[in-house]
């Protein structure tokens, strides 16, 4: 009889278990809530000191079997300045951020193409005095005769972080609230420019483009701090 009992009572504990876990899995996407953002006709080809550089191609995600469902738009476009100074912009968008589906970090995209990397160093970079500071990774990417500074943030949800322990925790603090985030990864490097010049270069295109965009592009690219959970 207490055999019984015992194995009545772990079928239960089993059964409870898993409907726990299936009100707990997170169903909805964030990206289904809104209208779908279009980063090609968001992203000026002009703006500032900038225009467009037709011709150039920017180090794009490794083609690794899951890149189709990681990524549902890819954006890569060069710019160059008045003094000729040429800047590269990547981003990559998937709307569903995953245990399985998540963001390459450039170290790996440029890795798996041949290239040798720096280690990557992260710091807060302030690129409005009125707006929150986004955490930009910066590496160095060297193939051949091409050396490639760069400089990374990537947005998951309302929020900005390139930490790997930052992102499980927001998947799984929207995962709490039933939400699946979004992701973006938005990186700008230079070529053959040394990494201290590259850097003001870099960061002076940063600054130029979310500051000539609308509050709907610049939170694509950003974030929201005031719904953020981070």
């Amino acid at each position: 009889m207490a055999r019984s009992m015992n194995v009545l009572l772990a079928c239960v504990a089993m059964l409870a278990a898993a409907a726990l876990a299936y009100v707990l899995t997170p169903s909805r996407l964030m990206a289904r809530s809104h209208e779908a953002f279009d980063i090609d006709a968001h992203i000026p080809h002009a703006f500032g000191e900038w225009s467009a550089l037709p011709g150039v191609q920017a180090i794009k995600p490794p083609p690794d079997g899951l890149e189709a469902e990681i990524y549902n738009q890819e954006v890569s476009r060069a710019f160059v300045d008045k003094q000729g100074r040429g800047i590269m912009l990547m981003i990559a968008y998937g709307e569903s951020q995953s245990d399985r589906l998540q963001l390459h970090h450039p170290e790996v995209c440029y890795t798996a193409q041949g290239f040798r990397v720096t280690n990557p160093v992260t710091t807060a970079f302030a690129w409005d005095p009125s707006g929150k500071p986004i955490p930009l990774t910066r590496l160095v990417a060297t193939r051949e005769g091409r050396t490639e500074p760069i400089a990374y943030w990537m947005r998951i949800g309302y929020d900005v972080t390139n930490s790997n322990w930052a992102r499980n925790r927001l998947k799984l603090e929207y995962g709490l609230r039933g939400l699946i985030p979004d992701g973006a990864l938005f990186r700008v490097s230079t070529l053959n420019v040394p990494p201290d010049r590259a850097a003001a270069l870099e960061e002076k295109f940063i600054r130029d483009l979310l500051g000539s965009v609308p509050p709907d592009t610049r939170a694509f690219l950003v974030g929201e701090p005031s719904k953020a959970l981070l």
